[in-house]
Parts: structure tokens; sequence; C-alpha cells
């Protein structure tokens, strides 16, 4: 029984720490980036996608992706811990190749 309520405590306890990191990532999240032609943009989980070749007037980026150009949207690009990334997985602009 003591460990039961120790776990519940403890549950508690993290909670809003674990809320505050989410709002702090989403912070990040919505934050515009200024991309830059020749920065490595890097996917979601920190994986090299490859070199910005063009930044569109809009925003969004075109790199190329396994021989083919793909277009990745601006509304997906954060700064990340190394640079340029995207909230899109390796596998979400995979889908996106022509």
């Amino acid at each position: 029984m003591r460990i039961f309520i120790a776990v519940v405590v403890a549950a508690l306890v993290g909670s809003p720490a674990l809320a505050t990191a989410a709002q702090t990532t989403e912070a990040v999240a919505t934050t515009p980036v200024a991309a830059k032609a020749g920065a490595t943009l890097r996917d979601a989980k920190g994986m090299r996608l490859g070199p910005i070749d063009k930044v569109n007037a809009d925003g969004s980026v075109q790199l190329i992706f396994d021989s083919k150009i793909v277009v990745i949207p601006a509304g997906t690009l954060v700064a990340g811990a190394n640079g340029i990334a995207t909230t899109l997985t390796r596998v979400e602009v995979y889908k996106m190749l022509p």
C-alpha cells in the first residue's frame, strides 16, 4: 500500500513538470525560422535530411532527398539543437516525394 501511495504522489508531482516541458516544445515549434540555402536540414529525430537547396518566397525550403527534389513547408521548420529542423520525420518526407 505504501508503494502505491508513493507512486501516486510521484505521478502527481511530476505532472506539472511534464506539462511545462510540452508547452516549451510547442513554443519552439511555432517560432518562425529563417532558413538559408546551404544549411543542413534535419528531421524531427535529429537525423540529417540534406542541405537546403533553395528557400522559396513563402518560407518553404527545397532539398534533394533520395535523388529527387522535395519541398518542406515553412510551417514545419523549427530551430533545432543542430541548426534548422523540420517537425516531419524521415518517413513523412519520403512520402512527399513525387
